[in-house]
């Protein structure tokens, strides 16, 4: 496949890029996401995913013969200076091929396979570190309450790793959403309920996580069958949330 040679910066391909990197949840209205360097692009092509574009720096086009055999599973293959790719991103060191992938209909919420529910999670980075322990420790959906970081954000993706590709991913629901799910619920808590590694939890399982500061909602912790805490000897009050994800999944790995 050839590729276009884009060189306006006014191109309405290269405006509709930099809303999506540049606007949190500009996603959910473009049905597009803009995957940032060679890394994203290859963890959706080894995943099936499909790109709708490929975009590659001239001077990545010309001397890297190996990114060229991507270019058969994207619809459209553009190339552009690197002056215009350092506008595309929102990286410190502009990388030289980025993609934009359609996202499509969201799923349906799978009732009975290992979950994460995202309770109101505000911090980009903390998200998608979450996502990626999940996706490591075999969960296989990830359903965001209304009020969660934006899962496809850029942020959210670059801290992912690639791991979006590799979950069912939900988002902008309620609590009463999560009526059909036949696994038990599982909340987090620092001073009631079981005791991780204590005792035996059910797996699989949905694991709950709250607001950074506010914890778990009253609704949502009403439908969780227990409450667990983590062991803190060393007399921390609490820990970050991404920790504790990284810690509660691994207890109930599959």
């Amino acid at each position: 496949m050839t590729a276009e040679l884009i060189t306006s910066k006014d191109n309405p391909l290269l405006q509709r890029i930099r809303k999506l990197a540049g606007e949190p949840a500009a996603y959910r209205k473009a049905g597009q996401v803009w995957l940032e360097g060679d890394h994203l692009v290859s963890a959706a092509l080894q995943r099936g995913c499909a790109l709708d574009t490929l975009v590659v720096t001239d001077t990545a086009w010309a001397s890297r013969v190996d990114w060229r055999v991507w270019a058969d599973h994207a619809r459209r293959v553009v190339q552009v200076p690197e002056a215009l790719m350092r506008g595309l991103t929102t990286l410190e060191s502009p990388p030289r091929i980025c993609a934009l992938m359609n996202l499509g209909e969201s799923p349906a919420i799978a009732p009975d396979v290992a979950t994460l529910v995202l309770d109101r999670l505000q911090d980009a980075g903390n998200v998608g570190s979450i996502l990626r322990s999940a996706a490591a420790f075999g969960v296989r959906q990830v359903l965001a309450i209304k009020g969660t970081a934006a899962l496809w954000s850029p942020k959210v993706l670059r801290a992912g790793m690639g791991a979006h590709f590799a979950m069912r991913l939900v988002e902008g629901l309620q609590a009463d959403d999560l009526a059909g799910l036949t696994v038990p619920l599982l909340a987090t808590s620092s001073h009631a309920g079981l005791v991780l590694g204590e005792a035996q939890l059910p797996v699989p399982c949905a694991w709950v996580l709250g607001h950074e500061g506010q914890g778990v909602d009253e609704a949502l912790m009403a439908r969780c069958a227990h409450t667990v805490s983590i062991p803190q000897p060393g007399g921390e009050e609490s820990l970050n949330v991404a920790a504790a994800a990284a810690i509660c999944l691994f207890a109930t790995r599959g």
